[in-house]
């Protein structure tokens, strides 16, 4: 038989385990996005450390940023 508090801390267990890179990325992405479900984004301020999304948020600012000014160099070039 099952013991509903052993339950229980398996999945607080669960929750503060940190979250993997492909989670990081997609939550990255879908709030740069703005399509980041109520669900998702409470799983992510739940989590047990904000610097994965920090970090996450940073690489994909510088590279946004860095894909722009190629675009602009780009651009400009052919002129």
């Amino acid at each position: 038989m099952s013991d509903p508090a052993n339950r229980n801390r398996g999945e607080k267990a669960r929750d503060n385990r940190s979250p993997g890179v492909l989670k990081v990325v997609q939550s990255v992405l879908a709030a740069a996005l703005g399509v980041q479900s109520s669900r998702r984004r409470e799983e992510d301020f739940s989590s047990h450390s904000p610097w994965p999304y920090i970090i996450g948020g940073v690489f994909f600012t510088a590279g946004f940023v860095l894909v722009l000014i190629l675009i602009v160099r780009a651009v400009l070039a052919g002129h």
